[in-house]
């Protein structure tokens, strides 16, 4: 059920029945000279999308602007400032507590807002607002990922871009997939990247030239239907597992006994 496209009545039909909502968050940032830059949030709407009609339960409209500043060298990419993307994330996932919903997925496609939303979910759940969980596609069946990929790459690698040619086959340019590989780095990470334990860079220009990183030229449509299809799969195993969930086991433990102050 895509939210904005029913009316509140039909809306307050579910909520008196479910309280579990998806929320599709991504990117508008480069992927390289192959990719368009809609891929993240076309990636998370569609898993989005896609597990939403599966199971019924409800799918909000998606963000498209991340936290992105490290891809700020390349044309076009747009981002928000961490606080403001997290105080943005914390305000509509209060709306829909107030209109009922109780459990958030944000189904997320952009490595950069993990850490954010992950902030967003504990400052909900010590409220007791909200269970809030940060899920990421590709973490979510790595043995596929590595099986299928030689040399993947965490950014408009082969992965990406196999599920772009599932998704909108039209938005890749498959004429620059050497290009895109032979522009960027195949080797991730390399020996410059981390110097004694420290991570030696701070923006996606500091390891590529051209911003992306592995062999995109092993993606194929039908990689990326395979990918596209496990996702999904864990995706609408992880909502209903939380939908079967009581709100009170979902919050905060509390402090181990003694409590503090009842010995006074």
């Amino acid at each position: 059920m895509y939210l904005a496209d029913r009316t509140w009545p039909e809306l307050s039909d579910y909520v008196a029945e479910e309280s579990l909502a998806v929320v599709p968050l991504g990117s508008t940032e480069q992927h390289g000279p192959h990719l368009p830059l809609s891929t993240d949030h076309r990636i998370a709407e569609a898993l989005a999308r896609d597990a939403s009609e599966r199971t019924g339960y409800l799918c909000t409209p998606t963000v498209d602007v991340g936290v992105s500043v490290h891809h700020k060298q390349f044309h076009g990419t747009m981002w928000a400032d961490a606080p403001a993307f997290r105080d943005y994330v914390e305000s509509f996932s209060r709306n829909l507590a107030y209109h009922g919903v109780d459990r958030i997925v944000y189904v997320n496609a952009h490595g950069g807002n993990q850490t954010h939303l992950r902030e967003v979910g504990r400052r909900l759940r010590e409220d007791e607002v909200a269970y809030a969980v940060e899920w990421m596609w590709d973490e979510s069946i790595p043995e596929v990922v590595n099986d299928i990929f030689e040399r993947n790459g965490p950014h408009g690698g082969p992965k990406e871009t196999a599920m772009m040619m599932h998704i909108d086959p039209d938005l890749v340019r498959e004429e620059k997939l050497e290009a895109a590989r032979d522009g960027g780095r195949v080797e991730w990470p390399d020996d410059d990247a981390y110097v004694r334990g420290a991570r030696n860079f701070y923006d996606s220009i500091d390891n590529t030239d051209n911003g992306v990183l592995g062999d995109q030229t092993d993606a194929t449509p039908e990689k990326g239907e395979l990918l596209f299809e496990k996702a999904s799969d864990q995706l609408v195993r992880l909502l209903e597992w939380l939908d079967d969930r009581r709100f009170e086991d979902l919050m905060a433990k509390p402090h181990v006994d003694p409590q503090p102050g009842s010995r006074r």
